[in-house]
């Protein structure tokens, strides 16, 4: 554009000079060349745009290539809450990094479980191949007898609940949703909520569980936001939950909201796994997996396994 524009203006000024046009030609000149490269422009502009769209594409199809199309299954009955790992190898999709290299343990109906450990432990990878969202290298994820990679989607999905530790809300009504963004149960929904202790405070809000939100769940706190999440994840009366550190933004009223509605996630049969890093929320669970390295450290109830990782260190002899 820069060296079109010296070349016109040169060759402008030259004939000029000769008298061979007038200076206002000249310009007249500098705007048709100005209009003609515009298109032309805007498609250099765009260049950048395309490779990022191109390059979006490739990691798309490199990610569905990992996880094939289902097949359609006969349909199963509504499962219980059962839940058994046998012997899981989890790998990271895509390569060949070992993060679980043998994961079991079982909970039956309304258990719930807390899963811990330190930072890269796998509790990550634990719980994106318990909702099926990775596909196991090895061994199995059964809900009530049933291997949950080999289940459709659309027949599993709806019995199972789950809160992530960064809650995404979208641009829609608050039981919109809760609902899962699907046909909005108003029965479903209120009854969520009140399981979620919700209930009241959505009542409160301008338009109660028609109030709009923004991308985001702009316009509520990180605490609200996370109820909501967690009234999401209770919709439908699923059979298995999953909450990933469900107490990282909640105020007191919050954390007892949560320890009812884990009580009564257990009166129901349903059961809970909680990935979490605070030791308050472990007085809700009945048992603890402790995960190191991707590797089972310790599974029991909460009461062999906690004085177990409260103990203190003791002195080495040559110390004494």
């Amino acid at each position: 554009m820069t060296i079109t524009g010296v070349l016109t203006l040169g060759l402008g000024t030259l004939l000029v000079i000769e008298q061979a046009i007038t200076p206002g030609a000249m310009i007249v000149a500098t705007f048709i060349q100005a209009r003609a490269l515009a298109p032309s422009m805007q498609v250099v502009a765009l260049w950048q745009q395309a490779m990022t769209a191109r390059a979006a594409r490739r990691r798309l199809c490199e990610f569905l290539a990992t996880a094939p199309a289902e097949k359609q299954g006969m349909a199963l009955p509504a499962p219980e809450g059962a839940l058994a790992v046998e012997n899981l190898i989890q790998a990271v999709p895509g390569t060949d990094t070992v993060v679980l290299p043998g994961v079991s343990f079982a909970l039956p109906p309304g258990e719930s479980l807390a899963v811990i450990g330190p930072s890269a432990a796998g509790k990550s990878s634990l719980e994106r191949t318990l909702l099926g969202i990775w596909p196991p290298c090895a061994g199995a994820v059964r809900l009530h007898g049933a291997d949950m990679a080999r289940t459709p989607r659309d027949q599993v999905g709806q019995h199972l609940g789950y809160l992530p530790q960064d809650v995404e809300l979208f641009e829609g009504t608050v039981a919109e949703n809760i609902a899962r963004l699907g046909s909005v149960d108003s029965e479903k929904v209120v009854g969520a909520a009140k399981d979620a202790g919700l209930h009241d405070l959505i009542l409160h809000l301008p338009k109660g569980y028609d109030t709009p939100l923004g991308p985001g769940g702009r316009g509520l706190s990180p605490g609200q936001r996370q109820r909501i999440g967690l009234a999401h994840a209770l919709y439908g009366a699923p059979r298995l939950v999953v909450l990933d550190e469900p107490n990282s933004n909640l105020d007191s009223d919050g954390e007892a909201a949560l320890a009812t509605a884990l009580g009564s996630l257990r009166e129901a049969g349903v059961t809970t796994v909680i990935i979490t890093h605070r030791a308050n929320i472990l007085a809700a669970v009945e048992k603890i997996l402790l995960l190191c390295a991707g590797a089972v450290e310790a599974f029991g109830r909460r009461d062999e396994i906690l004085p177990r990782l409260t103990r203190p260190a003791q002195p080495s002899r040559r110390a004494l």
